[in-house]
């Protein structure tokens, strides 16, 4: 007895009591207890809960009537009960009794059920009945496969259960085609659970639904999944349902961002990353029982068609020979997959694993299961380091393009990979919380990889690129920073595969600075001279400037497509020129030297003139399409818009402002002061930005000035303006961003010191930095504005009344007034 004089339910028997005791009140009591007992879960659970339940359903049922049954089908024909799962019910009757007193028998169970709260699917049929609707409705069919009886006439029901596996196996031909496209079809709409942030644990690639549909492809005799970890794999993804029902109360089954700690703790695990962790892995091994045994039966379905032509052209019952090309050394392709020739001895030759796994990604074709589990059975390690012929080997399966993924998928269900590349295990099923990453952190690095391919006629040293895609994100498993610690994995990695020091040193400078192009190219002004020769100088070489470029390129493009774009790519396009040509020896000129040119000069003096914003509108397009967009119209980078007004206070908010309300995205600003000619008086600034509509067409000019007019006037409320737009869209509920963080950022610049902001992108934000740097007393020279999904990184280069860089305090000011002011 606790404190409160309840008792804890501890077994199956003093449920069972309590349900008899009380009826229908005392089988919800005895639920709920056995639903609290710490001292069951998992499997034990379910399956006492699926006991209780027969028995309460049985009692409900009572003596029945002549040729009567009652049949669980679906999860709970299998006694796999999760806390709020359906009751999936068949009222089995042989035609033979009164329908009246069938209804009323129906009535009897179904309305304790439903009055209970409990969801219930439920169908009253004749056998005959039965299989006529699931010969019409292939979901009605699946359930029925795991039919159980509960009450009444055994007879009956276990005559169904044979005529239905009969009829499966029968039509087994039209039916295992109609259910693979059903899992296709699924898989499309749910995504892949193995990569998903909220995934669905049911309806995704590799949940639930996938488990179930291997069931039915092995009882219909044609073919079996791979039974290996397959059981503790939907064993883990039932356990998380359970821990998600008693965490949310309701019957769900998307493991939603805000539950996953809850889920987590209710699971004993230590934290939302270890539960994706093991959710992930489990949904691979689901995945990858699924593409096995489809290929099985791809292949049977296809004998079978083809036996009754063989028989006539061979004159009788004689076979057609197996066919086996040679593909490598000791591996042969036979029946549309990669096997080992007969002769191969992966005892004996420690490159075979390697070896067969690029010629099948390089013909395209699925390592057999066999071959890979025998591999990884017999296969010697390979020594350190690695002899030519494997990193040869490595390089040809990487450089495969998007066929490298299948084969590697089947090297890491049977643990090659890990064998192969230790450090690989800290980024195995690791998850990206971050809706940018597309991927887990191991097939994000697969994927660089696939991306990479396409890109090695631009490099000299392929074998380098591909390796270093491979490698990149090691480091994500580690504390700290993941380039930092990724070089030092990278390093001893490359040594033991087989690199020179050269090629060593080349690979780490690649992981750690992997990040580097694409970032200073966002967020750094590419006309200051010392951002150039940073990066000059933290590359080091041309040869190691190409691969980073495209390294770079192909990261993005492995990442997700909110991280590439053709505006992103010319920027870094446009930094490596620069670059380069430091590299070649060139000096970089700093802008503040450069004279304004005649369109700048015209629109300051026009400006001066007028006392008003003066503004000019040009397209900017990407003339040559990337090889990885291919050929077509050049793609829109964007307007660059350039606005020269008298010198006064708070330009920079006043026209950021409008620009928001006009749903402009702004990808770069520049600030500049100009002296005009001599004979006109004042001193004008000239804002160069680079502008895409969020969506329709730009809007006029002469709109965008007359706003601009009022915003710099004060007769227009930019921020009530967009407070008003805010409010006109209902809010809808989702994850809480985290507060936006200022900092002081490191650039060597000597022209201005440089601003960080990282935020959640929302209308009006580049207004309310630029109100709050005006607060500040600084000027603005430049901003680099990128965003990434929902979150903003900005950069503002500023400078103090000198015209020079703050000092490291006033910094610090500055850039904590600015993060109070987004707080607020």
């Amino acid at each position: 007895m606790d404190g409160s004089g309840s008792r804890r339910v501890t077994s199956v028997n003093d449920v069972r009591a309590e349900s008899e005791d009380s009826g229908p009140s005392g089988y919800a009591a005895a639920r709920l207890r056995l639903l609290q007992s710490e001292a069951r879960s998992g499997p034990p659970r379910r399956a006492a809960l699926a006991e209780l339940t027969d028995e309460w359903l049985a009692g409900l049922f009572g003596a029945g009537a002549p040729g009567v049954s009652l049949v669980a089908v679906g999860g709970y024909g299998r006694g796999e009960l999760s806390p709020r799962s359906d009751l999936d019910l068949l009222l089995l009757h042989d035609g033979s009794a009164d329908l009246g007193e069938v209804a009323a028998l129906a009535d009897r169970i179904w309305y304790p059920v439903w009055d209970l709260g409990l969801a219930l699917d439920h169908s009253v049929r004749t056998p005959a009945q039965a299989r006529k609707t699931a010969g019409d409705d292939l979901k009605v069919q699946l359930g029925l496969l795991d039919a159980r009886h509960l009450a009444g006439d055994l007879g009956l029901t276990a005559g169904l259960r044979t005529a239905v596996l009969a009829d499966w196996r029968n039509q087994a031909l039209k039916r295992l085609p109609e259910l693979r496209e059903l899992c296709e079809e699924r898989a499309d709409r749910q995504g892949e659970l193995q990569f998903l942030l909220e995934p669905d644990l049911k309806e995704a690639r590799g949940g639930l639904r996938d488990a179930t549909a291997l069931r039915a492809v092995a009882a219909s005799w044609l073919a079996d999944a791979p039974r290996e970890g397959l059981a503790d794999a939907r064993r883990r993804l039932l356990d998380v349902r359970d821990a998600l029902h008693l965490a949310t109360g309701r019957a769900t089954d998307r493991l939603a961002l805000q539950e996953q700690d809850q889920v987590a703790a209710e699971l004993g695990l230590l934290d939302a990353d270890t539960l994706l962790r093991q959710v992930y892995e489990a949904a691979r091994t689901v995945s990858y029982a699924s593409d096995v045994t489809w290929r099985e039966v791809g292949r049977v379905l296809k004998s079978r068609s083809a036996k009754p032509r063989l028989r006539s052209l061979l004159g009788g019952g004689k076979s057609a020979p197996v066919e086996r090309s040679p593909l490598a050394e000791g591996v042969v392709e036979m029946e549309g997959e990669v096997v080992l020739a007969r002769a191969a001895k992966p005892e004996r030759d420690p490159v075979l694993p390697l070896r067969a796994a690029a010629a099948a990604a390089q013909a395209g074709l699925p390592l057999s299961l066999h071959a890979v589990r025998r591999l990884a059975a017999a296969a010697r390690p390979l020594p350190a380091p690695w002899p030519a012929e494997a990193r040869e080997q490595l390089v040809t399966l990487l450089g495969a393009g998007r066929p490298t993924v299948e084969v590697w998928e089947a090297l890491e269900a049977e643990g090659l990979i890990t064998r192969l590349i230790p450090d690989w295990e800290r980024v195995r099923c690791r998850p990206q919380r971050n809706a940018v990453h597309t991927w887990t952190v191991d097939r994000h690095l697969v994927e660089t990889a696939v991306r990479a391919s396409e890109l090695t006629r631009r490099v000299h040293r392929p074998d380098l690129l591909l390796v270093a895609a491979l490698l990149h994100d090691i480091g994500k498993g580690w504390p700290g920073d993941h380039s930092v610690a990724g070089e030092v994995i990278a390093r001893d990695v490359a040594a033991r595969i087989g690199f020179d020091r050269a090629d060593v040193a080349v690979l780490a400078s690649l992981v750690r600075h992997h990040l580097l192009l694409i970032e200073t190219a966002t967020r750094r002004d590419l006309d200051d001279p010392a951002t150039v020769r940073s990066v000059a100088d933290a590359v080091g070489s041309a040869g190691t400037l190409e691969l980073l470029h495209a390294l770079t390129e192909a990261d993005a493009l492995a990442t997700g497509p909110a991280a590439w774009s053709s505006w992103r790519g010319s920027l870094v396009d446009d930094l490596v020129k620069r670059v380069s040509a430091v590299l070649a020896g060139d000096e970089p000129v700093d802008p503040d030297d450069a004279e304004p040119t005649a369109e700048q000069e015209r629109l300051a003096v026009e400006a001066l003139r007028t006392g008003g914003p003066v503004l000019a509108l040009r397209a900017q397009t990407d003339a040559v399409p990337t090889e990885t967009e291919g050929a077509g119209e050049p793609e829109p980078l964007g307007v660059e818009l350039v606005i020269a007004v008298p010198e006064q206070d708070g330009v920079l908010p006043a026209v950021a402002g409008v620009l928001a309300m006009h749903r402009l995205t702004v990808r770069t600003a520049e600030l500049r002061a100009l002296t005009p000619p001599e004979g006109v008086e004042g001193i004008a600034l000239l804002l160069d930005w680079r502008v895409a509509a969020e969506y329709g067409s730009l809007p006029q000019a002469a709109r965008l000035r007359a706003d601009l007019v009022r915003a710099l006037d004060g007769s227009l409320d930019i921020a009530a303006r967009l407070a008003e737009r805010d409010a006109a869209y209902p809010r809808r509920r989702g994850v809480v961003a985290p507060p936006a963080r200022v900092t002081v950022a490191s650039a060597g610049s000597r022209r201005a010191t440089v601003i960080e902001v990282r935020a959640h992108d929302a209308p009006g934000l580049l207004h309310r930095i630029g109100r709050a740097l005006e607060v500040a007393g600084v000027r603005v020279r430049s901003a680099h504005v990128s965003t990434l999904g929902a979150n903003a990184v900005d950069a503002f280069y500023v400078a103090g009344g000198d015209g020079g860089p703050l000092p490291s305090k006033e910094a610090v000011s500055v850039a904590r007034q600015v993060e109070e002011a987004l707080h607020g």
